[in-house]
């Protein structure tokens, strides 16, 4: 498997059927115990033989960003409302493919030429936004894109600089390939890598998860925002691109289980692995889930910082990606 192929499969939340088919396929491969649970997440159990070893879940979310739809104008034109935080700001003009026919699309809005200068001074919102699919008509633009059908920027992942790489879903598909490598250790206790749904819309799949497995610990692996670019005082610099893998101490999910902070750092010292500390309180992710549900976790997350995050295009760096599967495994063998 290789993050190409994982960036570019197509996978909002609630759609994630052809992201798990490629990640079902490949973790097959690594151990025996591979299933999909009612929430459609993957999970894939290698049993241990020493059960004085702490059970280890390691999660990552499938689904990406998105759009669905949700009328069509009389003229052809499909509204439209985003699955997740994307802002409106961020999306016109921007190429989308929609449904399983990959019908594609711009988004639009009305032309500044024809703004008042009360409207250039306003806000953009979904209200405001359509998606042009060259219809004629509603009744044909129904029939292309019936309402419900999901919709995500269409961009291609393009390696570019030095050693930087750009895609619509980074977010969190960097973790997939990972959790992928993770499932390779030869751990003696219980091992579970779950690639879960629905995280970009409020940690669903992983609820449901973190009921089932209940691990003594859950590591996640995630993407973060990167914001290190222009003037941006330090103090908002949350992490920054090329400075290593991100281990957060607390985000609006969850706090870190201290001693695991701790040691992902100890083990990232021990092996050289580059790394840095998550500078700010922002976003949440599955660790959430797990820390609160059933008898709960001890938690830790590692992310890939990425620039321009929720948007159609995220930047990464590969070596960050790279520390981040490294900490991961390293920190397993650690156990």
């Amino acid at each position: 498997m290789d993050l190409k192929t994982l960036c570019e499969a197509f996978g909002p939340s609630g759609a994630e059927h052809e992201v798990r088919a490629l990640i079902k396929e490949a973790a097959i491969k690594l151990c025996d115990d591979v299933s999909i649970d009612r929430s459609g997440n993957v999970v894939a159990r290698k049993k241990g033989t020493d059960a004085r070893k702490p059970s280890v879940t390691f999660a990552a979310h499938m689904d990406e960003i998105g759009f669905i739809v949700t009328g069509h104008t009389e003229d052809g034109m499909l509204r439209f409302r985003p699955i997740g935080g994307v802002d409106p700001r961020v999306v016109v003009s921007k190429w989308v493919a929609l449904g399983k026919d990959r019908t594609k699309g711009v988004i639009g809005a009305m032309a500044i030429h024809l703004q008042t200068p009360a409207d250039r001074e306003r806000v953009l919102d979904y209200d405001n936004l359509f998606i042009d699919i060259g219809a004629k008509d509603s009744k044909e633009a129904e029939k292309l894109c019936p309402l419900g059908t999901y919709a995500v920027f269409d961009t291609p992942y393009t390696e570019f600089g030095d050693g930087f790489v750009a895609a619509r879903a980074l977010d969190d598909r960097v973790g997939c390939l990972n959790l992928l490598e993770v499932l390779k250790s030869d751990y003696a206790g219980d091992l579970c890598c779950v690639f879960v749904t629905q995280e970009e819309v409020g940690l669903r799949g992983s609820q449901g998860a973190a009921f089932h497995i209940q691990p003594d610990i859950a590591i996640i692996l995630e993407g973060t925002a990167g914001n290190d670019l222009g003037e941006t005082p330090s103090r908002f610099q949350v992490v920054r691109p090329g400075e290593g893998v991100a281990i957060s101490f607390m985000d609006h999910a969850s706090i870190a289980d201290r001693e695991l902070f701790v040691k992902m750092q100890d083990v990232a010292r021990e092996q050289g692995i580059p790394h840095q500390i998550k500078r700010a309180i922002t976003g949440g992710n599955d660790a959430g889930s797990f820390q609160q549900t059933g008898k709960g976790a001890r938690t830790c997350v590692l992310s890939v910082p990425c620039r321009y995050i929720h948007s159609g295009n995220n930047v990464a760096k590969l070596s960050d990606i790279q520390a981040q599967g490294e900490l991961a495994r390293a920190f397993l063998n650690s156990l």
